[in-house]
């Protein structure tokens, strides 16, 4: 089975979301990580403080044919691809995976079996 890694970064606002539709799309288990967005342009100012973005990355390793399926979702229910929203979406290839939960790799197994 070939796999893929999925990292989406959304706003902290909308992690649990992201999760919950990620997850109802096939996804399994997911690494987040927590971070600040900082862009070109100067951040805004408002009574002395910089108000910056607060956003989550979501590290999703799931089978190559289902990380397309997830992506999709997420980037539709997120509206990714709006330039007004703090987030983006990529995947790359993996060559090596190691440490991955056997109940997870029998529930991506299943799944792949129910869509031939």
């Amino acid at each position: 089975m070939k796999f893929t890694a999925l990292i989406a970064v959304i706003q902290d606002k909308d992690e649990e979301a992201a999760i919950e539709v990620a997850k109802g799309h096939g996804a399994g288990s997911v690494t987040i990580l927590h971070g600040k967005s900082i862009g070109l342009e100067e951040k805004k100012v408002f009574f002395g403080l910089t108000l910056e973005e607060n956003v989550s990355a979501l590290m999703f390793i799931l089978p190559r044919k289902l990380s397309m399926k997830v992506m999709k979702a997420l980037r539709e229910e997120f509206d990714i691809d709006n330039p007004e929203n703090a987030g983006f979406a990529f995947t790359f290839p993996l060559s090596h995976v190691a440490g991955l939960d056997t109940k997870e790799l029998h529930k991506f197994e299943d799944d792949i079996k129910c869509t031939l």
